[in-house]
């Protein structure tokens, strides 16, 4: 297990990790923690394993943990809050989200999405006292007093259908508000969205006055959607992006292998022949994939923070160890010049 004592203390970033873009009077580490994983999301994993790998995270330098009550219905914030109580709470910028709260004394069912978790199904909930609810469970969870950066989860398209117009009307009356007045109370210090659509980030920051807003699976060197509106509207508004799923649920980290994941679905032909073509341009300039993918979305202006998550200390290690590694300004010109990239994307400095 990891000593408590290696631990950052005092806002203190140990290690190599680079610091990302401030917002909200937080300075984050480049590299985050996603915690997802550690909701049981593949598979089950075991406690000690789970919460040494939250400690590894922040003694190689990692400040920004992110969870949510979705992730195992509790189980992550669960384990990231045993982790964190061996270190100040000062030393660590907590995300979570409201949009769901769990209902004990139910039966859980089995349309989780998550291998294990806790017994308790989610609600889902955007209105004004659900948001307050999930916060208040959240805080309990992760044993804090306050949650620096809270984000309301999933209203897009992907997640409820037909239904979105509905759950984004509900957000805006009911969950904004409550995190409107989290913000001003002091409980909360940045306010956001966490989706899986840039077109819903575009319309919740046309919406409301939000600080921070996570976006997953829509920013990265397969794909750039979010290129044309949301991001340079982020840097107009100063809104700072959290930038997630960037390996597009796996194929940017394995490569276009058989059985390579892509949006959470074996990628189709097409994703398999775009990633393959990106791959032998990187293996060109020995470069590899995972890592030009995470040095092509370090480079936009907008984006404060990558969200990793990993299940095992050596998983928090090679994200690092990718990140560190330079990548040769050859590589971004080529992949233009192939149409594999935005020509307007920005790109690290040689």
């Amino acid at each position: 297990m990891t000593n408590p004592a290696e631990l950052p203390r005092s806002g203190t970033i140990l290690g190599s990790v680079p610091r990302g873009r401030p917002f909200a009077g937080l300075a984050p580490s480049l590299i985050g923690f996603g915690g997802a994983p550690l909701g049981d999301l593949y598979g089950h994993l075991d406690e000690v394993t789970a919460q040494d790998t939250v400690r590894a995270a922040l003694a190689a330098g990692i400040n920004l943990v992110d969870t949510a009550p979705l992730y195992g219905h509790g189980l992550s914030e669960h384990r990231i809050g045993a982790a964190l109580r061996s270190v100040p709470r000062d030393s660590v910028i907590i995300s979570t989200k409201v949009g769901r709260w769990m209902q004990a004394g139910q039966p859980k069912g089995d349309g989780s999405g998550y291998a294990g978790g806790l017994p308790h199904p989610a609600v889902i909930d955007y209105s004004y006292d659900g948001a307050m609810r999930s916060f208040e469970q959240s805080l309990l969870r992760l044993g804090t007093d306050h949650i620096d950066i809270l984000l309301i989860h999933d209203v897009d398209i992907w997640t409820h259908g037909d239904r979105m117009e509905q759950r984004f009307t509900e957000a805006m009356d009911g969950a904004y508000r409550a995190l409107e007045k989290l913000r001003s109370s002091g409980a909360v210090k940045a306010i956001g969205v966490g989706v899986n659509e840039a077109e819903m980030c575009v319309r919740f920051a046309r919406a409301g006055d939000f600080d921070v807003m996570m976006l997953a699976g829509r920013y990265s060197l397969l794909e750039q959607g979010a290129l044309p509106e949301f991001l340079p509207l982020a840097l107009e508004k100063k809104i700072a992006v959290m930038l997630a799923g960037v390996f597009n649920s796996g194929i940017l980290a394995t490569g276009a292998k058989p059985g390579a994941f892509y949006n959470y679905k074996p990628a189709p032909p097409e994703v398999l022949a775009r990633v393959a073509r990106i791959e032998a341009v990187c293996a060109s300039h020995g470069v590899a994939l995972p890592q030009a993918a995470l040095a092509f979305c370090a480079a936009h202006p907008a984006v404060a923070t990558i969200v990793l998550g990993a299940v095992t200390p050596q998983e928090v290690a090679r994200n690092l160890d990718l990140v560190a590694r330079p990548v040769p300004a050859a590589l971004w010109r080529e992949l233009k010049a192939e149409g594999l990239l935005a020509e307007a994307a920005p790109v690290p400095a040689a």
